[in-house]
């Protein structure tokens, strides 16, 4: 199946860029998740915080993926940065995303 890349995939790719560089002024350095120091931040965050439990649902896992609490996009703006990174479950991060599509269908505030 071909994957075609639209205007919003677009804007979106370059909000966070701008959003990963503000977060990076905000907070003085980079915060990459993937390596390093921001590494071992996520760590802290996910196992020391949160003590390995999902945020939403506080269910145990050693496979908590990140979630921006604010996100990191063009509708929201939320930085990525530790302040704003949680752990979720993989359940949960399927559930926010269907709350979230049903209340932009309905046009709710999210």
């Amino acid at each position: 199946m071909a994957i075609h890349n639209t205007s919003y995939d677009a804007a979106n790719t370059a909000v966070r860029a701008f959003l990963t560089k503000i977060g990076t002024i905000y907070w003085g350095k980079t915060f990459n998740i993937g390596s390093g120091s921001g590494r071992e931040i996520w760590i802290k965050i996910k196992n020391d915080i949160f003590k390995r439990k999902c945020c939403y649902c506080g269910k145990t896992s050693d496979k908590l993926q990140v979630e921006h609490l604010i996100m990191f996009n063009r509708e929201e703006y939320g930085l990525h940065h530790p302040g704003n990174v949680v752990p979720v479950c993989s359940e949960c991060v399927i559930k926010e995303e269907k709350i979230k599509t049903v209340n932009i269908y309905l046009g709710r505030s999210i």
